[in-house]
């Protein structure tokens, strides 16, 4: 199969930041033997770019490689025993692979409804919210090697999963292109309503016995409540991650601030809230030019007008500088720079 490669492409309509920027060479892929086909060209030995929804990535200007758009479409699923295996294509919207196992009955997903993004990046930083990780649920992904040209299989155990972090961004980072994802599913797992409001919500719908539609609707809800709608206000959801300190940091820190947000993690380590963090060092709703962090979660960083993505990275600077210096805390970013 020949493949197209358009040159000089405007990217202002496939990131959720609506940063307008330009691609020096684009290429669509719908099939995966169009990554074949770019093999054989040669192009992976330049720099390229994998973009999906374009909700993790903040343009800095423009990119001057290959931007490798992936919109391989597919959901199919089959049932053994008492697990679903549901395989859905890299290209598909991870909203949309949510509601597909709703509205199978297939359980497992609803906790991360209305997390923007395509499949194909959930594996990448090990997506999650309200309690549930998607390494709780992964089985494999089937990825493209641009370094071999061959496809690979990785299975849970090989991906490294750990908080927002997998293999993809780290050891193999920029090397494999995930074509599809293969979730296992317990069709008899127990609904997860403990974390962040779900359970308060329930109880003002007065909801005793949620089905996985009714933690999805609820979930979306909180969401939208809290979070600004990329349609409306550009912007890629969670800038930063919530840092993970050990218990000795731990106590230190929550002795100088008793009122510091935290959430227990296993072997002895803590997980901060980073909008609290952020929060304390008064930059909730605080908005310098075009760029506003957001009023109702101060994760959020906006382009509230026709900010450039140089801008929104200043202020992120800005904001991990405050932090450290505040709490002696180093936060990191989710979303990927380019």
């Amino acid at each position: 199969m020949g493949i197209h490669i358009s040159e000089n492409t405007a990217l202002g309509s496939f990131n959720t930041f609506r940063i307008a920027a330009f691609a020096a060479r684009y290429a669509k892929i719908t099939e995966e033997t169009a990554l074949v086909a770019l093999y054989a060209k040669g192009v992976f030995a330049n720099p390229f770019f994998v973009l999906g929804g374009g909700s993790n990535v903040l343009l800095t200007g423009n990119y001057q490689g290959l931007v490798v758009h992936m919109a391989i479409k597919g959901k199919q699923h089959f049932i053994e025993g008492n697990y679903v295996y549901v395989t859905a294509s890299g290209g598909e919207i991870w909203n949309d692979l949510v509601w597909y196992c709703i509205n199978h009955h297939f359980p497992g997903l609803e906790n991360m409804a209305l997390i923007p993004g395509s499949v194909g990046a959930s594996p990448v930083q090990n997506i999650g919210a309200y309690g549930v990780e998607l390494m709780d649920v992964f089985y494999s992904c089937r990825a493209f090697d641009t370094h071999t040209g061959e496809f690979v299989t990785f299975t849970k155990e090989a991906c490294g999963f750990s908080y927002r972090d997998s293999i993809f961004k780290s050891k193999y980072k920029g090397r494999y292109i995930i074509t599809s994802v293969t979730y296992k599913l317990h069709l008899n797992s127990q609904q997860n309503t403990s974390y962040g409001a779900i359970q308060s919500e329930l109880d003002k719908r007065l909801i005793s016995s949620p089905t996985i539609r009714d933690i999805a609707e609820v979930v979306s809800h909180i969401r939208v409540e809290k979070l600004p709608d990329p349609g409306t206000i550009g912007n890629a959801g969670s800038f930063f991650k919530n840092p993970v300190i050990h218990k000795s940091s731990f106590n230190t820190l929550v002795e100088k601030f008793p009122d510091l947000v935290y959430y227990p993690m296993p072997e002895e380590e803590y997980k901060l809230a980073a909008g609290w963090l952020i929060e304390q060092c008064g930059w909730k709703g605080k908005q310098v030019g075009n760029v506003l962090i957001w009023p109702k979660q101060a994760l959020v960083i906006t382009n509230a007008g026709e900010a450039t993505g140089s801008e929104i990275y200043a202020i992120s600077e800005k904001i991990i500088e405050d932090v450290a210096s505040k709490f002696g805390i180093s936060l990191e970013r989710e979303v990927n720079i380019l």
